[in-house]
């Protein structure tokens, strides 16, 4: 589910940036707390602040989809440094899956809006095409932006009541060369699972691409 909040006056953040959402007097509370991190799925140029999450079985998610429009929440942010390097020059290649997607496409969205002179490519694996959040945007932004490519995946077409006609399979190094001339040239951005992170980790390790040039994010418990 994304949730939409009134942005508060003169808030600036960078996309890729997060932010601490906490609630007051929720309707109920468990060991976890009344407070989240989220990333900030929507764009800086865009009027509401967005976040978006799986709705897993805990108090404060529960809280989350119950409560009235109009509650008031207590925001903590921006912070987090899982931004756009500077030199546009050097690409930026994003390997992320599921809900992991949600600082991604603040940076996509922005970079378009922007006419940003910097090539993006982004390696998006989900289950199936009605899986994956933000899919529809993430392909009309690749329509409106020539800097940018989306490399979207499916894991488990069996499962799908829709066709898809992208790639199949998990991201590799294989689909990394199939997209990329030089895997050790771009600045890497991975987010997700943390077994998902610790895998393209890995992979990427293995590809010869040096530590310093990837950057990551888990997203637990989301």
């Amino acid at each position: 589910m994304a949730f939409h909040f009134e942005k508060p006056r003169n808030f600036a953040f960078t996309p890729g940036q997060a932010g601490d959402f906490s609630l007051d007097n929720p309707p109920e509370t468990d060991a976890e707390g009344n407070k989240r991190a989220f990333s900030l799925a929507s764009a800086p140029y865009e009027n509401d602040l967005v976040i978006a999450t799986r709705m897993r079985d805990t108090a404060f998610k529960r809280s989350l989809k119950a409560i009235p429009l109009g509650t008031e929440f207590a925001l903590d942010a921006p912070w987090g440094e899982l931004t756009l390097h500077e030199d546009t020059s050097i690409p930026a290649v994003f390997l992320t899956g599921g809900i992991g997607i949600t600082p991604v496409r603040s940076i996509v969205l922005q970079a378009t809006r922007d006419k940003l002179d910097q090539n993006i490519v982004l390696f998006y694996s989900n289950h199936t095409p009605q899986d994956a959040p933000f899919l529809d945007e993430l392909i009309a932004a690749q329509s409106a932006n020539p800097h940018f490519t989306l490399v979207a995946t499916m894991t488990k077409m069996e499962k799908s009541a829709q066709p898809w006609h992208g790639e199949t399979g998990f991201i590799d190094k294989a689909m990394l060369t199939k997209f990329l001339d030089d895997l050790t040239i771009p600045i890497y951005y991975v987010t997700g699972p943390p077994t998902m992170v610790n895998a393209m980790q890995k992979m990427l390790t293995e590809a010869g691409v040096k530590a310093a040039n990837v950057r990551a994010e888990e997203f637990s418990g989301y």
